[in-house]
């Protein structure tokens, strides 16, 4: 276990950690949660994800998380998410799912998630969210209404139904996703979450329902089980959820059974994750997508800034994920005791073997692809679309252009949900 005053810096990739529960991940580096879209139109795992996860499996990471594995039907984040529900249990694909994202002895946590008020209209038109607050986002969501207090509390029973499953199928551990806007994001976000009942106003009701849903699946899955949170460092938005209240909720979390904890930050109406921001400092929408400050590329990794200033706080190891692209930068991160291990998401979209030639030092990092790609709103779907062709057993495309990663992603999206309607309409 480390903890405020004994995180145990290191800059060697290959150093094992020991986490609170007592499970050893054998080396610092994560492949970060990625929303797949491999589910077929029942929402079950498919061998599309075993082949994916596999091929993670055998890239060296210590560890894997998985992309959104969603507690409701109703409210998706994609068409093609994995979701699991009582009374719809696809045990033998998760089996399948969770043998091949562990073959080469490493772990696979699953990230359990609700979508809230991000649930895509074409795929429900009334999102749900704590408050009726729709996105500041032109087209696309609908507007949400807010969810009743029975429906809060099943949610918090949903959350913990899947960690049980997760566990007996052979996933290694969990992950609450709590950060990029979606609905546990939500109920912390006071530009979300405008109720006036136990679960809004001040700081300790809004983070309430996050606090009980870790409760929840703690007592589910016991002791020596892995429970993570991935939680924003801030919502980087006027009047929303702020690093001082991250800090607070932090201190909170120490107390609560939490094994890792994941700092990333924004959502979708601030995609700080993604490196780019959307929304000018009064929270109105800017005419182009941002970049980022050129001060935080340079150091890599996005949130450090604020992994540092939580590093203090938080008696948990913490992993932050998001820019990371070199050996020294990872090394460097772990050196400073802001980050006990690295995530690193889109580049093993386009490497997945990256964190094991990391580690034999056949590799000092890995290329700026999304620097490459035009136009620059072909990011997201230039690496999505490598997800799918692994899933299919091909090799990335690292020649794809952005217009046909556009195409292409557009097509699988609708594709996909039509298959899911009209399932859903027999």
């Amino acid at each position: 276990m480390t903890g405020p005053d004994d995180r145990g810096a290191t800059t060697d990739l290959a150093a094992p950690l020991d986490l609170p529960c007592g499970v050893r991940l054998a080396n610092r580096l994560a492949k970060a949660p990625l929303t797949e879209g491999l589910a077929d139109s029942r929402n079950a795992p498919t061998v599309r994800h075993e082949r994916l996860y596999r091929r993670w499996s055998a890239g060296g990471c210590a560890l894997l998380v998985t992309g959104n594995v969603l507690v409701d039907r109703r409210y998706l984040e994609r068409p093609g998410n994995v979701v699991i529900e009582d009374g719809a249990v696809p045990s033998a694909g998760l089996e399948a799912y969770a043998r091949a994202g562990t073959s080469a002895g490493n772990h696979l946590w699953m990230q359990i998630n609700h979508a809230g008020r991000q649930t895509p209209e074409h795929l429900n038109p009334t999102p749900v969210g704590p408050s009726a607050v729709p996105l500041k986002l032109k087209g696309g969501y609908g507007a949400p209404r807010a969810l009743e207090a029975a429906e809060i509390a099943d949610i918090v029973d949903r959350f913990a139904f899947m960690a049980g499953i997760a566990r007996e199928t052979g996933f290694t551990g969990v992950q609450i996703h709590a950060a990029h806007g979606y609905l546990l994001s939500e109920f912390l976000s006071p530009l979300a979450n405008r109720r006036e009942d136990e679960w809004g106003g001040p700081l300790e009701n809004r983070a309430r329902l996050l606090l009980e849903t870790v409760a929840a699946v703690r007592r589910r899955v016991g002791a020596d089980f892995p429970v993570s949170v991935k939680l924003n460092s801030a919502d980087f938005q006027k009047g929303g959820f702020s690093h001082a209240e991250c800090l607070q909720v932090v201190g909170w979390l120490n107390s609560a059974g939490v094994d890792l904890l994941e700092i990333s930050g924004g959502n979708y109406e601030q995609p700080s994750m993604m490196g780019v921001r959307v929304l000018d400092a009064e929270g109105q929408a800017e005419n182009a997508v941002a970049s980022v400050a050129a001060s935080t590329a340079a150091r890599e990794a996005y949130f450090l800034d604020y992994a540092a200033s939580i590093a203090p706080v938080a008696t948990t190891p913490l992993m932050v994920t998001g820019g990371f692209r070199t050996a020294a930068g990872m090394a460097a991160a772990l050196a400073s005791g802001a980050a006990d291990v690295i995530g690193l998401g889109r580049p093993l979209c386009a490497e997945p073997d990256l964190a094991k030639r990391l580690l034999s030092c056949q590799a000092d990092g890995v290329p700026l692809y999304e620097n490459a790609i035009q136009p620059k709103r072909a990011g997201m779907p230039w690496f999505a679309l490598q997800l799918l062709r692994m899933g299919d057993g091909l090799d990335p495309d690292l020649e794809m252009e952005g217009e046909t990663a556009e195409r292409l992603y557009r097509e699988n999206e609708l594709a996909a949900a039509a298959a899911l309607a009209d399932r859903t309409a027999a």
